[in-house]
């Protein structure tokens, strides 16, 4: 099953995989010898690490200038800087899905911690660049999130707190809808939760030769090919 999970995050062309968005990008990944251990795990574990840096202004704790900076650092490091070695690991490794998803994230974290660096120094950042960013980011998400329905239901349900988490900010930014920091930081909770459940399970049960975190299967099956 970890093997499995572990071709799947690194899109491997062998079944119903997310890395085939195109057969000759695939068949390109699957002649590729990795050249490092799969990142994967430590890409997540950092988003995990990201999540709770933020959960104490998400929840509305009174957090002052020093911890919007320690929140900005956590953020920029963890989020950041974990994400964006996992991304370019898997690059290397040949996975381009995982790789472009791990980098392309790792700069949202980073533009996280610059945000809440800002605010500390007095600085508010652009409202509309930002809500502009998060609209593309939910158009290029909602997709991966379908393509990961092939590979785990808990993938999916992974993806598609992140589509509800920038959906409610939108709704915030251009509805003016109300009420949703509270939302959005329940949402933060239960992403760095399955972000480390999905990264526990695939460290520790290969070592343990049994399945101590239970991954599910697919939520969608791909037809036969014809």
């Amino acid at each position: 099953m970890m093997r499995e999970m572990a071709e799947d995050l690194v899109g491997t062309d062998e079944g119903p995989r997310s890395g085939r968005i195109q057969r000759d990008v695939a068949s390109h990944t699957s002649q590729i010898t990795p050249r490092f251990a799969d990142p994967t795990p430590l890409g997540l574990i950092g988003l995990a690490m990201g999540c709770a840096a933020l959960l104490p202004i998400a929840f509305g704790a009174n957090v002052g200038v020093s911890g919007l900076i320690t929140a900005a650092v956590l953020c920029a490091l963890f989020g950041g800087g974990c994400q964006l070695i996992s991304g370019l690991l898997n690059l290397a490794n040949g996975n381009v899905l995982g790789g472009t998803l791990f980098s392309a994230f790792a700069f949202n974290w980073a533009l996280n911690g610059w945000a809440l660096w800002s605010l500390a120094h007095g600085v508010v950042p652009d409202s509309a660049a930002l809500l502009a960013t998060e609209g593309a980011s939910l158009l290029l998400f909602l997709p991966i999130t379908y393509a990961f329905g092939y590979h785990s239901s808990l993938l999916f349900a992974f993806m598609l707190d992140i589509d509800a988490i920038y959906a409610l900010k939108l709704l915030a930014g251009y509805g003016h809808v109300g009420g949703t920091a509270m939302p959005i930081a329940i949402l933060t909770l239960a992403l760095g939760a399955i972000a480390i459940w999905i990264a526990l399970a695939m460290l520790v049960n290969p070592t343990a030769g049994r399945r101590i975190f239970p991954m599910p299967g697919p939520l969608f099956h791909a037809p036969p090919a014809a």
